[in-house]
Formats: C-alpha cells, structure tokens, sequence
C-alpha cells in the first residue's frame, strides 16, 4: 500500500486507473463533483472501489461541509447548512445555549453522514477547526464553527460525534490553525506573523480534539515556528507542534498536493510531505500521469502510518436499509430544526 489518498477523472473508473489502483493499492480515494452523477451512479462508484482493493472499510473521502464546501447537492442531495449558520443565531453564550447548539450541530452531522453512508462515502473532510480572525481572509469565514476557543471545541466534539453515529469518520482540519492567514492557501501561500502565545490559541480546539481519527495540515508558514516552510512540509511543525504540543496521534493527511501554496512538481510535492511527517499525501484531481508519477516517486507506508490508518478506518460502516435510513434522517433533521 502507499500512502497516497488519489482523485478520480469522472464518474466511473477507466481502464487505466482501476489498473494503477490495482497495482499500487492507495491509502483510499477522494471525490469531487466531476464524480458525481446520481445516488445510484455514486454508489456504484464507491463500491467499485470496495471491490478493487477488496477492503470494505476503505476510506472514500468527500468535502461535504455543508455550506459553500459542499459536493454533494440537490436535486439529488440535499443542502446542509454552513458550520456558522448552525450556531445560536441569537448569539447568546450561556451553558445551555450550547450545548442546545451542540445537540443541534450533532443531529445534523449524523443526518449528513448517514446520506454519505447512502452513498458508500466513509469519510467526510469536516469539521473546520480553525479560529478565523478579523483580518484573515475569507477563505474560513463561515466553515467555522466560531472565532472563539470553547464553542468550536463542542461544536466540533458534537460534528464527530454525530458523523461517527453514521459510521462515518471526520476530519479535522486545518491543523494547526488556518485563522489567521490572510491569503488562501489554494491561490498563494500564506504567512503568519504570530507570535508564539496567539499560535498557541489558535492550536487549542485541536489539542482538544486531538483523539480525532484523522486531521489535515494546512499550507501556511508560521514564522514563530519555521520561516522556511509550510506546516505541511515542515517536520518541525508537524513533530513539534501537531505531534508534539497538540499532541494529535491520529492519521495525519495533507491538504491537497495542487494547491498554490505548495511550489515543485506534483511528485515531489507528495514525497515531501511524506518526509516531513505527514502520513498520507493528497492528491486531489485524478490526472493520470500525475498519479503514475506519485506512485513511482513515493515509498511504502510506514508501520506507524498504516497503524494509525486500521485505527481511523475500524469504526467505519455501509448503511445498506435505504427505508429505514431516511426515516432515521427525517427525525434527526426534525430534531435539529427544532432545537
């Protein structure tokens, strides 16, 4: 197996990718709306992907937030809230407002899960834990559960907790705090200027929620901690600080390899997160070569990478019962609504 998460060209696999996917046996697959035709179409997809590498608990990711970050959507689909829009739109913070909140987001994370479990998608990029600050840009903005440390820590505690009753793992993202960078990593790569103290503050929810399955880096330089390289490609941050002071011990995957934020070809770009720490490169846009390439270049997974993997994938289930499964969503969204 390498420790590579691939794309897909379209909504079926060729020819020339079922036989590299045979061949190199990749962590898992991501998909975006270029795979993505109709819940039977998609199903059969995802369980094609079962069938090739013969895992049943494969992890099949999807960016469905809710929101603006969202894959799946009508008319087949239905349209989930943003992170923010799940909030106490009074914007009251007493106990019992959140944790009234915390019902509401863990209700409506299990009913989104439980139509990716539809569809044969294990895994879904979410929830946002970053902090996003006034003068940051607005790539964050309201995929954030707030801007405040102890509503994104239940907030986001609840959004796992709700996935996880799907059978669905969560990730969270962007370790270790994409907040204050006022450029977006997916065009350019930013820099924060932070000292040490507000970085700190900005890794709190993760340190919480560091017993997460899975987690992504983000593509910013923190010059407190390394000037030289982004956290995705910089071992000092991922030792010191995501293994170290956050002390997350769960599957470590990077942001996408594509992104602008990153410089070199895309190989070079998978072999350097690898040697940096991370234990999955991401390689999000299904371009044959590119793929070819990655799987030349990158080398097997380590013990620990594959052991973290077993860890993130064992809770991970298949909802076959389509009747019982939309009645179940039915009440949970009923339930959100009422909250």
């Amino acid at each position: 197996m390498i420790p590579v998460i691939f794309g897909l060209s379209g909504p079926t696999l060729t020819a020339d990718e079922a036989a590299l996917f045979r061949e190199s046996q990749p962590a898992g697959f991501i998909l975006f709306a270029r795979n993505i035709e109709h819940p039977a179409q998609l199903r059969a997809l995802t369980d094609s992907l079962r069938d090739l590498t013969g895992r049943e608990q494969l992890p099949i990711l999807i960016d469905q937030e809710g929101g603006r970050v969202a894959r799946l959507g009508p008319p087949h689909w239905r349209s989930w809230p943003s992170a923010a829009a799940l909030t106490d739109p009074t914007g009251a913070a007493t106990e019992s407002s959140l944790l009234r909140t915390a019902e509401r987001v863990k209700c409506n994370y299990e009913a989104l899960g439980l139509e990716l479990a539809a569809a044969g998608v294990t895994v879904t990029c979410a929830p946002v834990l970053d902090l996003p600050q006034p003068d940051a840009h607005d790539v964050i903005g309201d995929r954030a559960f707030g801007s405040a440390v102890e509503p994104v820590v239940a907030l986001g505690r609840a959004c796992l907790e709700g996935l996880q009753l799907a059978g669905i793992a969560g990730v969270i993202k962007h370790i270790p705090g994409h907040g204050r960078a006022r450029s977006d990593s997916h065009e350019s790569l930013p820099r924060v200027d932070a000292v040490a103290s507000a970085l700190a503050l900005d890794c709190a929810p993760f340190k919480a929620l560091s017993d997460a399955s899975m987690a992504m880096t983000a593509h910013v330089v923190y010059e407190a901690w390394d000037g030289d390289a982004c956290a995705s490609v910089s071992e000092r941050v991922i030792q010191e600080q995501i293994r170290g002071q956050i002390g997350f011990d769960g599957l470590l995957i990077s942001d996408d390899l594509d992104m602008k934020a990153l410089t070199g070809d895309i190989p070079s770009r998978a072999v350097a997160v690898l040697e940096a720490g991370c234990d999955i490169a991401l390689n999000c846009w299904g371009r044959l070569d590119d793929m070819l390439a990655i799987a030349e270049r990158v080398p097997a997974m380590t013990s620990g990478a594959s052991d973290r993997l077993v860890r993130a994938c064992s809770p991970l289930g298949v909802v076959h019962d389509s009747q019982a499964l939309s009645a179940r969503m039915a009440a949970l969204i009923a339930r959100r609504d009422a909250l």
